[in-house]
């Protein structure tokens, strides 16, 4: 332990709940935060949802690329509202996790749609003959 009283050898509870932590204090939400982040995860709920069951769009394609849009967006508001990622918090470590996770996300989503597309091309071969043999 060190003698100096201005360099502790540990932090305390009570200096870090009020940002005495030498630069990593740990965002904080309020009240008005939680209320916007849930908000913003309603919104972006609903118009994907809107998009898809109203058949806005004659693409499906162009659809599927807005519903995934829409859920990184969530991700990224779920992350900056809910976990409080901000490049201030933990000395910008919180940043760097958010970057790690847009690009496992950005690769999850494109390894979806590669093995969805290639599942429906190849396991699902149809010929109009056989749509009307349908039951």
């Amino acid at each position: 332990m060190s003698s100096h009283p201005h360099a502790p050898a540990h932090e305390d509870a009570h200096n870090a709940h009020h940002g005495h932590s030498n630069g990593h204090e740990a965002g904080h939400g309020t009240l008005r935060s939680y209320l916007i982040g849930f908000s913003l995860s309603v919104i972006l709920t609903a118009i994907p949802f809107w998009l898809v069951m109203g058949g806005v769009f004659d693409s499906k394609l162009f659809t599927a690329f807005l519903v995934m849009g829409f859920g990184v967006i969530q991700i990224v508001v779920h992350m900056i509202y809910f976990l409080h990622m901000n490049p201030r918090s933990e000395g910008g470590w919180t940043m760097m996790a958010l970057i790690f996770t847009l690009v496992l996300v950005g690769i999850t989503l494109a390894g979806s749609l590669w093995v969805m597309h290639h599942l429906n091309v190849n396991m699902m071969p149809m010929s109009p003959e056989m749509m009307k043999n349908m039951p």
